[in-house]
């Protein structure tokens, strides 16, 4: 799930449907007239979904553990230290990560001794990332925040938006987020960017309905049947994935949109350098520039 939970963008409220809205629902989905993204804000979906965040069984939410170490020291090696003092210092280098999740990444840099503050939408999420914090004692903060409208702060050596989740946003909310980005971070400081593919987000958009059941899941936590669709517009390079849920018990229906834009390489690094960033660089993955590339993903680089 790779970039499909923008853990800072609002859903859209979801009118009462009924199993006619099925039948009568629009093909093609029209991109982001049905809804932002998936409920992050809702309680139940948030702890559901917390759970896949922490699952070494798969990729699909956050990465397993081997990576995200791998990544860390990655993410290590980008903080400026001529602009940002020292970790484990009072006055060490800040890290923010945007869409944080329940705070993989900043829990292992707090570790390292930085400054760590992240935003994401998910209740559940920020209630995980704060409980790891205070028993660990870490210099981490989370803020529950909307990141379209969250206050990002100033003075940071490093800002991340990793795991796909820049495409997640319609194009003048990621340029607006980006622009914030920029402002947040310290002359000097960098920011860790990873997109998905146009490969990945066109994959994204095509393959067949299919409709599934089951006693429960991300969805809903009681039995249910699921209708899943994926439609790629070509004009707007942007792929939407669409879910009905229709509720066993009660035949109560409900109906999630997400849509997902594509961006390659030297669309962003313009994108990047029109905002104000230098040194704009791309990179396989997040781990190793000589290592392999990420299936579906690649890094960039930028400084202010």
């Amino acid at each position: 799930m790779a970039g499909s939970g923008s853990r800072g963008a609002r859903p859209r409220a979801v009118a009462p449907l009924t199993l006619a809205s099925i039948v009568e629902r629009r093909v093609p989905a029209t991109p982001w007239a049905e809804g932002d993204n998936l409920p992050w804000d809702d309680p139940d979906f948030s702890q559901r979904m917390l759970a896949e965040h922490l699952s070494q069984q798969h990729d699909r939410a956050s990465r397993r553990t081997a990576t995200i170490d791998a990544q860390v020291r990655f993410l290590a090696r980008q903080v400026n230290h001529e602009v940002s003092h020292e970790p484990n210092h009072d006055d060490a280098a800040r890290v923010l990560d945007l869409a944080c999740g329940p705070g993989l990444y900043l829990h292992r840099l707090a570790r390292l001794g930085y400054r760590c503050h992240g935003i994401d939408f998910s209740p559940a999420a920020i209630r995980h990332a704060r409980s790891v914090a205070a028993a660990e004692a870490l210099d981490c903060t989370f803020e529950r925040a909307d990141l379209r409208q969250a206050d990002l702060g100033r003075g940071y050596a490093l800002v991340l938006l990793v795991y796909g989740q820049i495409n997640v946003f319609p194009r003048p909310d990621a340029r607006d987020i980006l622009r914030r980005a920029h402002a947040a971070l310290a002359p000097g400081g960098t920011l860790v960017l990873e997109p998905q593919t146009p490969e990945a987000v066109r994959a994204t958009g095509h393959g067949d309905a299919t409709w599934t059941s089951a006693r429960s899941g991300l969805f809903a936590a009681g039995p249910h049947l699921l209708l899943e669709e994926r439609f790629w517009d070509a004009p707007s390079r942007t792929a939407t994935e669409r879910w009905h849920v229709v509720h066993a018990e009660t035949a109560r229906v409900e109906r999630y949109a997400m849509s997902t834009c594509s961006y390659d390489a030297r669309e962003l690094v313009d994108l990047l350098a029109a905002i104000g960033f230098a040194d704009v660089r791309t990179h396989p993955s997040l781990t190793d520039d000589d290592g392999p590339a990420e299936p579906g993903l690649f890094g960039m680089t930028a400084v202010r």
